[in-house]
Formats: C-alpha cells, structure tokens, sequence
C-alpha cells in the first residue's frame, strides 16, 4: 500500500512538473515552494484550449486580486457613469443666515469622498448665505446596515488606513494625511489634513541620516484624551533626512468622531457655527434638501481601487451591490454578486465573498473562475473602462516600479495581490506576436513572500508568446 501511495504522488509530482515552464519551476524551487501550492490559467482572451492549465479548479485565496470581481460585477451592473450622492437636508427653512434646526447629512456610501469634495458640499452651504447652524447636525448613515468592524482583527495594525471599515458617511477614506517634512533642526515638521477639531498632533518623531528605506515601519502613533472631549495624536519614530518630503496616511479615529470633528473644523474655517451636537439619526420624510454633491462616475471608482489597491474603496462598492431599498451588508452583497453571475451565465462555484476587498483569510477563488470572468468581461461593453482601471506594468498604480527595464514594460494591465501567505497576479498581456492573452497566477504557501521572480518568470513566458499549450494538471 505504501508502495503505491509513494507511486502515486510521484506521478502527481511529475504532472505537475510537466504542466509548468521550466524557468517558473525554477523560480519555485529558488523559492523553496512546491508545485502543488500554486494555480495558473494562461489562454487567448478569444478562448480555446488554455496555454497553462495547472490546478485551475483549485479554491484558493487570491488576496487583492478579488477586486476584479468586485469591480468587474459592479461596472456590469451599475454601469460606467453610476455615481453616489450625499446631501445636506433640513426641515426648516433657513432665515438670515441662521438655520433654527436641525441639518441633515445623509450618505449613500460614497467610496470616494473626499476632503476636497466635502468642503465643496459644504461652501455649497454657506453660498446659501447659512452661517449658523443653532440646532443638531445628524447624520444618516442608515443606507448601510450596522456593520461590526475592528480595524486591529486581520493583522493588529488598527490605525492602518487599509483596515479602514466601510461606512455609509466614509469621508477621506476616515484616514488623517500627515504630511513630514525634513528640517535642519532636531525633527521633521508635521501637518495634517483634513483638520480635526479638538486633535492636536504632539511631534515627537527624531530625524536621523542613513538610507530612507521602508521609512513608515519606523513610524508610530497613538490617540490619547486629552481633557475636555481633545485628543492628542501623538507621532514618535524616526525618519530619515534623505527621505525627502512625504505623506504618512493613518486612520486615529472611529468614523462618527472623525466626520464630527473634520465637520466642526472645516465649518469653522468656512466662517460658520454649530451650537449643537453632532448625532447619527435618520433624515424625516419631509425634509427639504439644501445641496448635495455626487462621487466620480463609478469608471472613475474603480481605477483608484484596482491601480492603488485601495481596501476600503472596494468593501464601499461590495456593499453597493446589495439589493436596493434595504440596508447594505455583506451577505446582501456578496448574494448580489452571485445574481449577477447567475443572470450572465458565468458559473463561478468556486467564489466565496465575504468583504470583496480581498483582504481576508476566507475569500476563496479558483484560477479556473477568474479566467472566465477575465473572456467574459473582455467580450462585454464595458471592457474598456474594466481594463483601463488596472496597474500598467512598469507605469503606473501599483506596478509602477515592476520590470521597468523589460520588454514587457507597458505590455500588459495586471491587478496583483500580496498577504502575509500569499501572493497573485491577474490580467491581460500583450504578448510579442501581437495576441492578447488573459493570465491568472496566485499560490498559497508560508514563503509567499519570495514567489515574485516565480511569477515574473511567469509572466515572461507568456510574453514571449509559446502558442503550444501544457499538458493540464487540474
């Protein structure tokens, strides 16, 4: 019995030696990772019999390169120019520069609120000739169900702007930009945006030479009370002279107290006042809208999310494709999702969805999966825009800085993805004879972090353009 279980597996060894180009088992051996711990799915995006084929039905996690679903099912079923709106709303009528009530903001879950859009919203107020706000301000943020989110879960890191949540009123992706500028004195200066009221930033950050490196791991901040409702958001670490000017993204605060004090701050230096609270409630029915402002069009949305990776822009739009008229969750959203595939004929049985974002330890996918959704949206309408929202290689986004010297710089658009076990790439190549080809290429092993040359072998071999496919191991 032994003998045939050794037999067996080193025939399953073998297959799936042969079903890989030998630079990418290379790659994998360098790498100490088996075979066995990674899927691939090469083929024209016409069809047709698959270049590589290797445990393509496989679950497995694909980490960021879930966004292609999200983004693909939300352009195919929102469309291009959907937008989201957020308005500002009262029940009384304001007078001489005086709203004798209460003000309303009601979010729609926009991902892409920003400080700038926001303040715009809010001159839009102010050109109305309102000044003084003497009642409340609520906001509504009932389009989305309570959603239980800690930001410190995934990997204990709960200031860090990628374990943003989602929230219905999601202003500057709820993250304070800090801005560190090298002097000739003892520290960087520090300033931030958007403003906060009643946050102070403490600066205990010490500047010091030597190379700039992964200068955010020498960074730190923590939130202390500071009497009186204040905050202090202390920054200590060090930072290095040769890093230059840069931008330090964290997010300090919960986002009711982060929209309340960016709101109170931003009114204020609008020249306006609010004498009373700033609650969560629901907007009445006769309420009268004051202004209002709408997002970038979704084809906007989804090049952020996809080029930069962006976390919480992509929980924002997961959610946006729950059943309407009711408050948005997760199961709504991932149910939504599996619709969509039903309606289009895509089976996808391998698909499981739990924030869309891909930053998850139980999102699952096969190669197999993707690759059919990769034919199906290169087929659809909305393809340019599906296309053009992902990383250029050596360009742009994410891949700015991958294989500039390459032939392939510029060849292909490509969504990658990286958690602590796992590391994926997804896509279109342009390969050297002019065909265009969809790849899917992600493993699962404990030294993910030394896969990258496995997968740049990869994709090397499919620019190079070898038409004549593998033999499958699926």
């Amino acid at each position: 019995m032994r003998l045939l279980l050794g037999a067996l597996l080193t025939l399953l060894s073998q297959l799936a030696l042969a079903v890989l180009p030998a630079p990418v088992l290379q790659a994998l051996r360098s790498a100490d990772i088996p075979p066995s711990a990674i899927s691939v799915v090469v083929q024209s995006v016409e069809g047709g019999p698959a270049r590589i084929s290797h445990r393509a039905k496989q679950p497995m996690n694909p980490a960021s390169v879930m966004k292609l679903v999200t983004t693909y099912a939300a352009l195919d079923t929102l469309g291009p120019a959907y937008s989201w709106r957020t308005e500002l709303l009262a029940t009384v009528t304001p007078r001489d520069g005086v709203l004798d009530g209460d003000l309303y903001i009601r979010g729609s879950g926009d991902p892409a609120l920003s400080m700038e859009q926001f303040w715009l919203l809010l001159r839009e107020l102010r050109s109305r000739g309102i000044r003084d706000i003497r009642g409340d301000v609520i906001t509504d943020r009932s389009r989305y169900a309570l959603l239980a989110h800690d930001p410190g879960a995934f990997d204990n890191e709960p200031l860090a702007p990628y374990n943003v949540g989602p929230d219905a009123l999601l202003l500057a992706h709820n993250a304070l930009r800090i801005r560190l500028q090298p002097t000739e004195g003892g520290a960087p200066v520090l300033w931030s945006e958007p403003p906060l009221d009643g946050v102070q930033i403490d600066n205990r950050v010490q500047l010091v030479a030597g190379d700039c490196g992964d200068w955010k791991d020498t960074l730190f901040a923590a939130v202390q009370p500071a009497g009186n409702g204040a905050l202090t958001l202390q920054i200590s670490g060090r930072y290095a002279r040769d890093c230059g000017e840069r931008i330090w993204n964290v997010a300090p605060l919960p986002h009711a107290d982060f929209f309340a004090r960016a709101l109170r701050a931003m009114w204020a230096e609008l020249g306006g006042r609010i004498t009373g609270r700033v609650r969560e409630g629901v907007v009445p029915i006769n309420a009268a809208v004051l202004g209002g402002i709408d997002s970038p069009p979704l084809a906007e949305v989804i090049r952020d999310i996809n080029k930069y990776s962006n976390n919480v822009m992509a929980r924002q739009l997961f959610l946006a494709l729950s059943p309407s008229g009711v408050p948005a969750d997760t199961v709504g959203a991932a149910a939504g999702v599996r619709a969509w595939a039903a309606q289009r004929n895509l089976p996808l049985p391998s698909l499981v969805m739990d924030n869309g974002s891909g930053l998850s330890r139980t999102e699952r996918l096969s190669a197999y999966d993707l690759a059919a959704l990769l034919r199906r949206a290169w087929a659809s309408p909305v393809m340019p825009e599906f296309v053009s929202s992902m990383p250029v290689l050596a360009v742009d986004g994410t891949l700015r800085r991958r294989l500039k010297t390459s032939p392939l710089a510029g060849q292909a658009h490509l969504k990658t993805g990286s958690l602590a076990d796992t590391r994926s790439i997804a896509g279109y190549v342009l390969d050297r004879n002019g065909q265009r080809v969809l790849m899917v290429a992600w493993l699962n092993h404990p030294n993910a972090k030394r896969a990258q040359p496995v997968l740049e072998a990869l994709l090397e071999w499919v620019w190079n353009g070898n038409p004549q496919p593998l033999p499958t191991t699926d």
